[in-house]
């Protein structure tokens, strides 16, 4: 029997981890002091504002619901499950404040980042910002329902601030861009806290063939909180496990092909991967222009909603936003409706689940069709069998590997190195950055390898050649045509659903939107697998796994509704218990802060 199906009632479960305090990241116990003072310097002035703040370690070690009362007898929110509207009321009654939420967030993200290592720095401005935001609410200028809500972001997503923007390599280390990215800018128009950046598969796993998921040489080897060693997926790996963990709102997360979906898949957590150009790529690290595209990562379908709201829109900077069909961004938030199913066609595309897959789909598959049923008895239509024709041609053609790699030795320095208004190790090619990688050795060369890099420099043209876009042709009408668009055209779909361990690639080839809402979690009596170079857990007892709705460009309206309406029958996230939290609530800092003992 499945360890959750569907429809399960909320368990509020005691969390056993003992009481501690947590060195953060840039204190890495597996590294030398040498090492050490080396990852300091990348990861600006933290330090200052952590030693000043918490000097002792709280009193009570466990995640009870009923210890969340405020001094007045208000019930706080768990910072787990606090929604955004949650927080953005208790901000506006003066319950707390924004420097409350970020001393809170610091605090729990110490707590378990040792052992996680999903965030690689903390903004030391946080909270200077924070009373600034504090200071406007005040005065009744509040910027949206954002206003004072610290948001971490992927350490590929630049700002022109105290943080680094690396990709997770020392060879961007202390490199400066000359204003924030499009997707900060919008953060801060917002009135967001922007807390700090999450690890990542270095390089957005676009470095090597034998390194594991959620590894970087700057923030090291990221780790899934639903079972000890899991494999966090990626790259998106320190958004997933810090967005699921409640250790922010939410977080921003960047994908080429997976890497917001998978993550989430494995973290129980929404994922939205926007349309090509919906968002901005503008100074975010890039891969590929044809594909990247930053999403938001969080713990409801209405949170990833307003957090997709603040950062979609055109941008001087990325012309791919130029595609945008409509003038007024859609109010996403409003399509949260628990009637979005009825009376929608939607396809099962049953040749793209991999019945020998790894994790394997055997225990997903019988919770996904549980789930059917669920899509129907909400006035779902559901097709099944609109299978994808092209999907035994694209899997023996090499044709996205090299839309890829030509991609990446273009875009690389096109849009990001040569963008930089510091560029301290002097790296302004792919070849210059391998050469660094090569030569660093906290970059963990060559026991991690470069032959992702070594293919496409040896490829012989980029992506602007005629060969370039034959393969790009073939790769567009393999997944187009003969992909997503073809069966919602051929059958008269609305959105396709699978299992999103099954979903990210033939979305990703032509761009077109994704969400992923969890689903169920694997057995007690599962087999754990270890996944490769690492020695993660990629299968195991407790590990998520989530359900994907896919749908035409610019099609986030219509699949963030069908998404919420099937989140609110199920309330899946509620039933997996992460076997490490955090301990510090919110009623804690406020509580210190009135000089009441915990």
């Amino acid at each position: 029997m499945l360890y959750i199906l569907l429809d399960r009632p909320r368990k509020d479960e005691e969390n056993d981890i003992d009481n501690f305090l947590q060195l953060p990241t840039f204190f890495r116990t597996d590294l030398s002091p040498w090492e050490n003072m080396a990852l300091i310097s990348t990861t600006s002035l933290v330090v200052l504002i952590v030693g000043w703040l918490w000097l002792q370690p709280w009193a009570s070690a466990q995640l009870c619901y009923n210890q969340s009362t405020a001094i007045n007898g208000t019930p706080f929110p768990p910072l787990i499950e606090a929604t955004t509207e949650d927080l953005a009321k208790g901000l506006e009654a003066g319950l707390f404040t924004s420097v409350d939420l970020v001393t809170a967030y610091i605090q729990r993200i110490m707590e378990v980042n040792t052992t996680l290592h999903m965030v690689t720095q903390l903004n030391p401005d946080a909270l200077a910002i924070a009373a600034q935001l504090d200071e406007q609410r005040a005065q009744s200028n509040v910027l949206g329902p954002l206003h004072g809500i610290p948001i971490l972001i992927k350490n590929n997503i630049a700002t022109a601030d105290n943080m680094d923007n690396t990709a997770g390599s020392y060879a961007l280390a202390g490199a400066k861009v000359p204003r924030d990215s499009t997707m900060a800018a919008k953060l801060r128009q917002a009135g967001a806290v922007i807390l700090g950046k999450t690890n990542l598969s270095q390089w957005a796993n676009y470095r090597s063939f034998n390194t594991s998921n959620g590894w970087s040489a700057i923030g090291g080897q990221t780790q899934g909180a639903y079972y000890p060693g899991q494999d966090p997926s990626g790259s998106s790996s320190g958004s997933g496990v810090s967005s699921s963990l409640g250790l922010a709102l939410a977080a921003l997360g960047t994908e080429t092909d997976g890497s917001i979906l998978s993550p989430s898949d494995v973290n129980n957590l929404v994922g939205i991967k926007p349309t090509v150009g919906l968002t901005s790529r503008d100074l975010v690290i890039p891969i590929s222009e044809h594909q990247d595209t930053v999403g938001p990562m969080a713990r409801t379908v209405k949170d990833a909603a307003y957090l997709l709201a603040a950062i979609a829109g055109k941008s001087p900077h990325d012309n791919y936003t130029d595609a945008i069909p409509f003038d007024t961004i859609p109010d996403y938030v409003a399509a949260c409706n628990f009637s979005a199913l009825k009376g929608k066609r939607i396809g099962v595309p049953r040749n793209l689940i991999d019945l020998t897959a790894d994790p394997p789909a055997p225990p997903i598959v019988p919770v996904f069709n549980a789930a059917l049923e669920i899509l129907r008895k909400a006035g779902a239509i559901i097709v099944d069998n609109t299978n994808f024709t092209g999907y035994e041609a694209l899997n023996e053609g090499n044709y996205s590997n090299i839309v890829l790699e030509a991609d990446f030795i273009s875009d690389l320095p096109k849009e990001y190195l040569s963008q930089l208004s510091y560029n301290p190790n002097k790296v302004y090619s792919v070849t210059d950055v391998r050469n660094f990688t090569h030569a660093f050795p906290l970059e963990d060369w060559p026991e991690r390898d470069t032959l992702v890099w070594d293919s496409a420099l040896a490829l012989g043209f980029n992506n602007t050649s005629p060969e370039f876009w034959s393969n790009y042709t073939m790769n567009t009408y393999l997944a187009g045509p003969l992909g997503v668009t073809g069966a919602l055209k051929n059958y008269s779909l609305d959105a396709l659903v699978l299992p999103t361990e099954f979903s990210p690639n033939f979305p990703a080839l032509i761009g077109s939107p994704v969400i992923t809402v969890p689903l169920g979690s694997f057995p007690p009596d599962t087999e754990v697998l270890v996944n490769g170079f690492g020695n993660l857990n990629a299968t195991a007892p407790n590990i998520p796994f989530g359900i994907s709705f896919m749908g035409p460009h610019f099609s986030e309206e219509l699949l963030i509704g069908l998404a919420y309406a099937f989140e609110q029958r199920t309330l899946v996230r509620n039933t997996i218990t992460p076997y490490i939290q955090p301990v510090t609530e919110l009623v804690d800092v406020v509580n210190k802060k009135a000089g009441i003992a915990g």
